[in-house]
């Protein structure tokens, strides 16, 4: 289990640092209804990564498991695919990183996050991390790496928890934090609104990259 879960440990740290969903958290902490929007925002955050890994531990559990010593073509094969979609997207990531004095475009569901009420911002959460392409890319991911294991239910659960934990933390910490010291919590979460956004492109670009090349070696093994 303990290797399982230092696989997942990277694609978990790739959806905590995603920003749009870090950035919709701290424009709802700052709106009218910050309260209910950002507690209804984090349950479907936290929702949607469970259902999809899940849900994909679920798929990779049918692929056909060899004995330990043979090869498996199969999981290496989706193992491939996932870690060249990962390159794509780093390179999409890398082309659209602002500039010096660009302002990043953002977007346009983010002016109506204002009148987000707790039913909305749960949606909006749930819909980020179990439909975002880029999100479910890397729990699709968790999900195989973890499904092909040959791990009892009882770790399955285990490394499920470790990553949700962890890739829900972006959210999570910021509205329990809001919730215990509201008036502290403005100040930073504006200042890191502003870094996330001028800066996450290039940062979430070289941990695709590493993670891509990552999961393509560990394709390349299961032949």
């Amino acid at each position: 289990m303990g290797a399982v879960i230092g696989d997942v440990l990277p694609l978990a740290v790739a959806v905590l640092i995603s920003p749009i969903p870090i950035i919709a958290t701290i424009l709802m902490l700052l709106a009218p209804q910050a309260r209910a929007a950002s507690v209804g925002f984090m349950i479907g955050w936290l929702a949607g990564i469970v259902v999809a890994l899940v849900v994909f531990v679920l798929l990779a559990g049918v692929i056909p498991q060899p004995d330990d010593d043979a090869s498996q073509p199969v999981a290496g094969v989706v193992k491939i695919v996932l870690g060249l979609l990962m390159l794509l997207i780093a390179a999409k990531q890398w082309r659209g990183r602002p500039h010096d004095g660009e302002e990043p475009a953002l977007p346009a569901w983010m002016a109506a996050i204002d009148k987000f009420t707790l039913a909305k911002a749960l949606a909006l959460g749930f819909a980020l991390s179990a439909l975002n392409p880029k999100n479910l890319l890397m729990t699709a991911s968790a999900g195989v790496l973890v499904g092909t294991a040959d791990l009892p239910v009882g770790d399955i659960a285990v490394v499920v928890a470790v990553f949700t934990l962890i890739a829900g933390a972006s959210v999570a910490v910021p509205v329990v934090g809001y919730l215990v010291a509201r008036d502290a919590m403005a100040g930073p979460l504006q200042s890191l609104r502003v870094w996330l956004v001028h800066n996450n492109a290039t940062v979430m670009a070289v941990l695709l990259l590493v993670i891509g090349v990552t999961m393509i070696g560990k394709g390349i093994g299961s032949f």
